[in-house]
């Protein structure tokens, strides 16, 4: 990356900068490789936060579907990471994992899963335990529409009158031939089969996507998907508990990394040798990257302060602002081998192309997803009857309630006095993009724009080629599109 002026003396936000287009042999958007080259298995660049407001193991899973990456928050007791991971592997990958729901289910029910909204529906089954899903279970599909019109206490069943439209596994080809495939059902979702037994849905969109998108996979061809562990008790135990799991990438993560305490546990669980990808953080300075790279970490989590449910900068005037961290620890991290992370401080898609710009392999975001149908959490709906999911901050209150409930009321107060972050935030879905995959569309659409305008193929042809300029805030408001006609 350069500047297209003098180097700055000041820290910079995203919004303090722009992409300058430079003479481009790119034609077209679809020639973009957005694989980050950071040793994992994603082949987009993004990265949902592990915070438990926004991933489990069902963004998770359609998160890595399209190439991006979930980590596992580590509050999560150990158990229940073990149980996430696992539910992500056996999860398809050429098809969409389906949202069974009883006969017996009630509208009201549904409701706190899934938005009226087009494009989704639920597979509506008899139950028969842990067995797999047979076709001869399935009672019909209805479309998320319908759920609009029914009565609350409607039970689900009797709302299904005909049906659901089945295309076999072995008849659906690969790209576009997926979507021809069902297109030709002429149904708004379809049952895929394999010798009878339910192995996933498509929809005429999910399977556009399938052509357009390359999943990131392990070794065996499922699912990839991350998730963390703090600093504190046996982390190494927990790392080689995840590690048998089948994790794929493992995050240390406190809110100080550059810290003793990291560093410790750093070293403990590099020390095991377990053959995945180590991410450490945060940290927001070349210093902070040489010592966690020397501890053991080949990916460094950056950012401070810039996430929308956190207080730090404001309770303790500690961080950096973003673009700036990003810039110092991407290029301190490259001449060691190692990559970073952006954490945090994303709102629109040209804050993603910028921390790519900096130089980050990946991008985390958290509150942005917060507020799709895959986040963690049941859809509640305001006076107005709009959709929103609750989101948190993981020093709030709320959180460390989670993380300490363990301990004896004393203690456990203690923590609560000196909690920051937000405690409870509404996140409304956006109605033309409530599901994570819309998200994803709208995020990598704009980012393999920014390449083509930079003349750049792929991400570390971004890393060389980005042109950044500074600018104004009334520069930054001229960029943005009027809401309504002047």
């Amino acid at each position: 990356m350069k500047f297209s002026g003098e180097r700055p003396a000041v820290d910079l936000t995203y919004s303090d900068v722009f992409l300058v287009p430079r003479r481009s042999a790119v034609t077209s958007r679809l020639a973009v490789d957005l694989a980050p080259h950071d040793g994992t298995a994603a082949t987009i660049p993004l990265v949902a936060s592990n915070m438990n407001s926004v991933t489990g193991p069902r963004l998770a899973a359609a998160l890595a579907r399209r190439g991006g990456l979930g980590v596992l928050p580590q509050d999560l007791p150990l158990q229940e990471l073990d149980a996430a991971i696992r539910w992500v592997k056996a999860q398809p990958v050429r098809w969409d994992t389906p949202l069974v729901l009883s006969p017996r289910a009630t509208i009201a029910e549904a409701l706190r899963l899934l938005p009226a909204l087009p494009g989704h529906g639920i597979v509506v089954a008899s139950a028969r335990g842990e067995e797999p899903l047979q076709r001869d279970d399935v009672l019909g599909i209805l479309p998320a529409t319908r759920l609009a019109t029914a009565l609350p206490d409607a039970a689900l069943g009797d709302l299904v009158h005909a049906e659901p439209i089945a295309v076999a596994a072995e008849d659906i080809g690969e790209g576009r031939a997926a979507y021809d495939a069902v297109d030709a059902a002429d149904a708004e979702m379809v049952l895929v089969l394999d010798r009878g037994r339910v192995v996933g849905t498509l929809t005429p969109r999910t399977a556009l996507r399938s052509s357009l998108y390359r999943p990131a996979v392990d070794a065996s061809g499922r699912l990839a998907v991350s998730a963390a562990v703090g600093i504190n008790g046996d982390v190494a135990d927990k790392a080689r508990a995840l590690a048998s799991a089948g994790v794929d990438v493992l995050v240390v993560d406190t809110a100080h990394g550059h810290q003793e305490g990291m560093l410790r546990a750093l070293a403990a669980v590099a020390q095991l040798d377990l053959g995945i990808p180590i991410v450490a953080g945060n940290v927001v300075t070349a210093d902070g990257v040489h010592d966690l790279v020397r501890a053991g970490a080949s990916i460094l989590k950056v950012g401070v302060g810039p996430g929308a449910m956190c207080t730090t900068r404001m309770m303790t005037a500690v961080g950096r602002p973003q673009f700036s961290a990003v810039l110092e620890t991407a290029q301190a991290a490259h001449e060691l081998g190692a990559h970073v992370w952006a954490d945090g401080g994303v709102r629109y898609p040209r804050d993603v192309a910028l921390a790519l710009a900096a130089g980050a392999a990946s991008v985390m975001i958290g509150s942005w997803f917060a507020g799709t149908i895959e986040a963690p959490g049941e859809l509640r709906h305001d006076p107005q009857g709009r959709a929103y999911k609750e989101s948190w901050g993981m020093a709030s209150t709320k959180a460390v309630q989670a993380r300490f409930e363990r301990l004896d009321p004393y203690e456990l107060a203690r923590k609560e006095l000196f909690a920051e972050g937000i405690s409870s935030s509404m996140i409304y879905l956006d109605p033309l993009r409530p599901g994570i995959e819309d998200l994803l569309d709208m995020i990598t659409s704009g980012v393999r724009s920014s390449f083509t305008y930079a003349g750049a193929a792929t991400v570390p042809e971004f890393h060389e080629r980005a042109l950044v300029g500074l600018q104004s805030a009334s520069g930054y408001e001229e960029g943005k599109a009027l809401p309504v006609s002047w």
